[in-house]
This record gives C-alpha cells, sequence and structure tokens, in this order.
C-alpha cells in the first residue's frame, strides 16, 4: 500500500502525521510512505530523517493524496484540501465530523472512507488514539488558563497559588476523564485549589486515590455545575460523549454571574464545545471575551507542543496504520471490532450514530458495510 503523510495545512497546526519510527515499520512490512515535503519541520523531523527510514519525498500536496492509497493526518481536512478527497481514498486521522457539516457532507459527496482516531474505541470504552492528545490537551489547559488570567492578557491577574497568606485560585475542571484528569494534575502541581465534577462516579473516586483527596470530587448535576463555576476563576471543559456533540454545561447566563477576568478553557471545543458560548478559535487569535471571562477555544491545542504531540500521536496510531495497509481497510476492520468503530463514512453514507444524529441523518450499519 502507498501511504500518503502530507503537510498540515490549519492554523499554526505543527504536528505531522507520522515519525520517522512510523515509516521504517511500515516499509519493513513492504510498504510505501510518501511523505510531502517540509512537513515534519514543525516537529524537529527533517526530510532526511525521513528519506533515511525509507520514505519517498513529494513536492506537491496534490500529487501526493493523488498517489496514495492512504492518507494518515493529524487534523481533518478543511476546504481547501477538499478537492483532494476521492472515492476509491482511506482517509485515517481526527475527524470531529459531529461539530463539521460541511466537512461530513464534502466525505459524503466524495465518497470517501474516513476512518476518524477519536471514535476507534476498546471495549472497555477507552478510546485509544484520542488518549494520547486529551492528555496533552488536558496538560496544556491549566497552563493556557493561567496566561489568561494575568491581567495583561485580560484576566483578573491571578496567580494560580503557593502564595503564602493569599488565597489560591479556585480551578473547576469539568469531566474526570483523561484530559480532565491530566488538567486536575497540572492545576493542582500549579498550586490550585482544585474542584472536579462528572456524572461518573467512579472517575471521580478514581481521582481521589490518584490526588490522596487533594481534588475535591463532586457529582454533576445543573445545579453542582452552577455552582462551582460561580466562584471559580477558571473552569476547564473537558466532557466527551464519543463521537457526538460535546456537551453545554456552562450556559451564558452562568458566566454573566462568574468573576470579572475569569478564564474558560474548552478542551472540547474539537466536538463543538461545552460552553455555550464556545467559537473555535486559533493559536494565533486564541481568546475572546464573553461578559467579562476571557474564552480559551483553541482546536488544535496540542498543535502548540508538536514535538510532544507527534511523537505521542504515532505511538497510539501506528499500530493501526500498520493492519490498515497489511490487510486492507475492510479486513482489518472485521478483525478487530474496536477499530472498526472508527469508520465514519464509505460509501457516499455516514457510519456512524452519533455523527449521523447531529445532522439529523440515518447511518449505514457497520455489519452492513464489512458484510
Amino acid at each position: 500500500m502507498k501511504i500518503g503523510v502530507p503537510r498540515e495545512v490549519k492554523n499554526q497546526e505543527y504536528r505531522v502525521g507520522i515519525t520517522p519510527v512510523g515509516v521504517a515499520e511500515l516499509v519493513a512490512h513492504g510498504h510505501e510512505v510518501l511523505i510531502e515535503r517540509s512537513a515534519g519541520l514543525g516537529s524537529s523531523i527533517t526530510d532526511a530523517d525521513f528519506v533515511a527510514q525509507g520514505a519517498r519525498i513529494i513536492d506537491s500536496a496534490d500529487d501526493l493524496w493523488a498517489a496514495s492509497d492512504m492518507v494518515m493526518k493529524v487534523k481533518e481536512p478543511i476546504a481547501s484540501e477538499y478537492h483532494r478527497l476521492r472515492e476509491d481514498l482511506v482517509l485515517f486521522t481526527y475527524l470531529h465530523l459531529a461539530a463539521d457539516q460541511p466537512l461530513t457532507e464534502e466525505l459524503m459527496k466524495r465518497k470517501v472512507t474516513a476512518i476518524a482516531y477519536e471514535t476507534v474505541q476498546l471495549p472497555s470504552g477507552l478510546l485509544p488514539l484520542l488518549y494520547p492528545m486529551s492528555e496533552v490537551a488536558g496538560c496544556l489547559a491549566p497552563q493556557v488558563g493561567a496566561h489568561a488570567m494575568m491581567k495583561a492578557y485580560g484576566g483578573a491577574g491571578v496567580l494560580m497559588g503557593a502564595i503564602g497568606g493569599v488565597a489560591n485560585a479556585k480551578v473547576v475542571v469539568l469531566g474526570a476523564g483523561v484530559a480532565g484528569q491530566n488538567a486536575a494534575n497540572i492545576a493542582l502541581g500549579m498550586g490550585a485549589e482544585v474542584t472536579m465534577l462528572d456524572t461518573d462516579l467512579d472517575k471521580l473516586r478514581m481521582s481521589f486515590w490518584r490526588y490522596d483527596n487533594r481534588v475535591r470530587q463532586i457529582a454533576s448535576s445543573k445545579l453542582s455545575v452552577r455552582e462551582e463555576v460561580l466562584g471559580a476563576d477558571m473552569v476547564i471543559g473537558t466532557v466527551l460523549i464519543p463521537g457526538a456533540k460535546a456537551p453545554k454545561l456552562v450556559t451564558d447566563d452562568m458566566v454573566k454571574e462568574m468573576k470579572p477576568g475569569s478564564v474558560l478553557v474548552d478542551v472540547a471545543i474539537d466536538q463543538g464545545g461545552c460552553f455555550e458560548g464556545s467559537l473555535p478559535t486559533t493559536h494565533a487569535d486564541p481568546t475572546f471575551t464573553v461578559h467579562d471571562s476571557i474564552y480559551y477555544c483553541v482546536a488544535n491545542m496540542p498543535g502548540a507542543v508538536p514535538k510532544t504531540s507527534t511523537w505521542a500521536l504515532t505511538n497510539a496510531t501506528l499500530g493501526y496504520a500498520v493492519r490498515l495497509a497489511d490487510k486492507g481497510w475492510r479486513q482489518a476492520l472485521t478483525d478487530d471490532a474496536s477499530l472498526a468503530k472508527g469508520l465514519n463514512t464509505f460509501g457516499g453514507e455516514v457510519t456512524n450514530g452519533p455523527v449521523a444524529e447531529a445532522f439529523g441523518l440515518t447511518h449505514r450499519a457497520l455489519t452492513d458495510v464489512l458484510a
């Protein structure tokens, strides 16, 4: 199989879809890896690094997409890339379709076989290809939030903590999954007073033991969310329903009553965001104001630390990529029910229930596709 890895074109997206280690593994399995020129530079990987492991460098993005049987990316195709989509192409990347109707329609129109990293799901419920980027985004959230809380950047001028005789910042984390646990860990290390909310009591119990009861855990409800948000200096939203739009847990009315200069970091923005006022932003212009609060809604947060993110992502995706290349997508999905859940579109139809529900579409059952 010919696997193409293009240069990412989303605003300030510095990650790349594979590392030299990934190239070496795919080449060892008899496949050809095509890399768009300079695709890895943002992650400090040179063309020579890729070539040394057997990759072939392609000058043109159009030529790379046209020559590839499967394209591995980091972020979803944007409008300038839509013309490269085609019926016999396997696209393996993050898609987040429930928050992107134009891309969903393009994938259907062009009959692309699209496999989304974020909906590959193990029997335990774990999302193995989303996990590493959730770790990164969770760790970043308190850092970017602390930056936004500084007075020069529109915040209230609150330090996270560790100053004798002065109250620590109050950080509220919505969602106790991978991103939420990592956000709580970093915020706690920065000296903040941390509260975590979730509807899953087992996850809250896990945080009790993980943090030796230094993080407050509260069962999430409309009332408890409101009470905690109104007293917060920073709210970090990490809630996730696999494949579906994120629920809106924080309303504009709540934000209106928050402390002036408080900060809201929406890690769930890729799936539409969990704050009512959330709108996707970029690393170039990451924040905006709702009432008197600062929103940070960058849709590719891990792109800010590509040297870490690219390697973490390939560690997770490589095994699946090898199986897709070795067996072909249909057999690979037939053999692995977890990978099969990653299929979002095929033959002009949506094959993921939550994505179809987001746009009022019917979806084709996986069993039917694989049969």
